[in-house]
Order: C-alpha cells, then structure tokens, then sequence
C-alpha cells in the first residue's frame, strides 16, 4: 500500500532539501513517532488538579495534628492520626468501599451547599466507645449496629472533630461545619449522585492498639465554589497576611490582659542559708552598691524595666516610676507603663 505523506512532512522534506544539509532517508513519516496517549474515562472524569489535591491534603495534615491531640486528651490514651491518600473517585465507589454497619456522620459544609461524610471504621468507633465507658479501649469483635447510648456519645467525638476541621480549613474559607446525623447503612447517605465526582481524604487512626480508618469524602458541587482557593499561591498568600497590622494589634490587645508579676527591688545581697536562718526581727541588712535616695528597680518578670521611688497612695504602698530602662530583651511594656505612673 502506498504511504501518503501529510502536507507537513512535505513542506519540510521540500525545505530540507532546497537547504541541502539532509538526506530524504532522514525523513520519516508523522505516523511513525512515538506519541503519548493518556486513557480519559469520561464516567470519571478528573475535576481536581494534583495541586489543589495536593493543598487539600496539607489542610487536612492540620487537621490530623488538632484530632490526635484533642482524642488523646479526651480518652485519656495514645491517640495517632494522619493523612494516609486523598484521591478523587465517583460517590458509589467511596460507598462501596466502606464496611456495613459503619459510623457514617453527615455533615453540614455551611457557609459551602451541600453536604459531606465522615466516616469512622466501626473499630475505632467500638475502641472510643470502650475507652468513654471505662474499658481498656480494646472494641469488640462483633461488630453491630450502634445502640442509642453508643450514638449519643459518637456525637460528641464527632462534634470535637469538627471543630478541629473549622480550624484547618480557615486559610480557605471560615467553615461552620454541623453534624447532620448519623447512620450505619451505606446505602441511606445519598448526598449526590452516584457518578458524581468526590474528594477522598483518608485518615489511618491509631487508638492503644487498634488501627482502623477515618474517610472523609466531600463532594466536587460541595467545594465548587471554593475550588479556585485551592491552589498553592492562595494558600501561602493567605499564610502570610496572618501577620498584617490588624492581627498584630489582635495580638496586643489580647497579651494586653495577660497577668505579670511586678515588683520593686530595693537591692540585692547574697547570703547564705545559715545567715537567714539567724535573722531576727531589728536585724540591719547592708545592701551592696544600694544607697539612701536610690530608685528602686522596678521588675516585670525577671527583667529590670524602670526605674522608680517609693511612696503611699492612702493607705497602701506604691512606687511611682522615674526612668525606663532603654535595654529590655524582646518583652516591650511601654504601651501600658508610662514614666510617672503610680503603681500601687
């Protein structure tokens, strides 16, 4: 059979030939070079890119560190969690995957449309159950469907989790996530379609000694509106404006309230246990380079900060400040002590 050439391979051949450097023998054919195919299921078809599955795994590594130290305090036990895959697959395979009966929580995206799942391998759901009720933690063999008892307290680790999830995801979007219900059957979670296209984040969860999984799955309509904050220049942008004035002023007014021990230093003079043992009321204690009409060392912590003289303000003793002392380390109070101040 004749073998026809594209008009491509001829304007080069035509080309190559009026230059002169080629022989006709180094031409071949457009069909013989080798070209890469990609297979594309179009009943699956990939709606997130390796970047943004790979910001949502970040998110959720987040969320794995807050889980294993909010269950580790809850049950009193070693507590692991981490991200184990997160991958993209249709809703009936995800349904498919998971055991009968399961804890199967449903769970409001709020302010997002729609809904997610969390689901937690009945191992680890009968091994949190036994831990809260006393035991040792270790689940039960036979499995069986969660009683009413069991229920209620489910609930309330999932509801910890969820909070755990508000917080990992607040670089994105201020997620108000709400437990819906919960279910054992699979089968009665329709919250899309069957074929319609779900993120799976995977969670290997480690309670004492028993392993299992947590899956959350959360569906493309779900997170749609938020996909475009998905990506890596997004993410480490919003990381970065955590540190503008306005939350630095947050900072300040909330170390504004913290408590600090101030006190007025006289002098020092090293002694030893003996000498203050022997100490006795009318006793004269001479303190080294410290003479009268001194300030006194006005102390925030353990850091000299001001300089001060004593006196009374009614009936209580105050010191009122003279001087800042300019060299203070990292910790500045200048903003709440000014000179002239009564402290009392």
């Amino acid at each position: 059979m004749t073998e026809v050439l594209s008009q491509d391979e001829i304007d080069q051949l035509l080309t190559a030939i009026n230059a002169g450097d080629s022989e006709t023998e180094d031409f071949k054919p457009a069909a013989e070079i080798p070209r890469r195919v990609k297979i594309y299921d179009f009943k699956r078809p990939d709606k997130f890119s390796k970047e943004q599955i790979r910001t949502v795994s970040i998110m959720h590594e987040t969320f794995a560190r807050l889980t294993t130290t909010s269950l580790s305090a809850q049950l009193r036990s070693m507590v692991h969690v981490h991200v184990a895959s997160v991958d993209q697959l249709t809703y009936e395979e995800f349904i498919r995957s998971i055991p009968t009966p399961t804890t199967l929580a449903i769970i409001n995206m709020d302010p997002l449309k729609g809904n997610a799942i969390l689901e937690i391998d009945p191992t680890i759901s009968f091994s949190i159950i036994d831990r809260l009720f006393g035991g040792t933690g270790e689940g039960i063999k036979a499995q069986h469907e969660l009683t009413d008892i069991e229920t209620s307290v489910m609930e309330g680790i999932i509801v910890r989790i969820l909070g755990n999830m508000r917080e990992a995801w607040t670089t994105v979007i201020d997620l108000r996530p709400r437990l819906g219900q919960i279910d054992t059957n699979p089968q009665f979670a329709q919250i899309v379609p069957p074929t319609e296209m779900v993120v799976l984040v995977t969670l290997e969860t480690r309670v004492g000694e028993v392993e299992g999984m947590m899956n959350f799955c959360i569906p493309y309509l779900t997170i749609e509106p938020i996909i475009g904050k998905l990506s890596a220049q997004f993410w480490y942008s919003s990381v970065r404006r955590g540190t503008t004035t306005e939350n630095l002023n947050i900072l300040k007014e909330k170390l504004a309230t913290v408590d600090v021990n101030v006190v007025a230093e006289i002098g020092k003079i090293p002694v030893s246990v003996g000498d203050v043992l022997a100490l006795q009321s009318g006793d004269v204690i001479c303190l080294y380079n410290t003479r009268i009409g001194d300030p006194y060392s006005l102390n925030i912590g353990n850091k000299r900060k001001f300089l001060c003289r004593p006196g009374v303000i009614g009936k209580k003793m105050a010191v009122q400040i003279t001087k800042k002392i300019a060299d203070f380390g990292q910790t500045d109070l200048e903003d709440i002590v000014t000179e002239g101040e009564d402290i009392v």
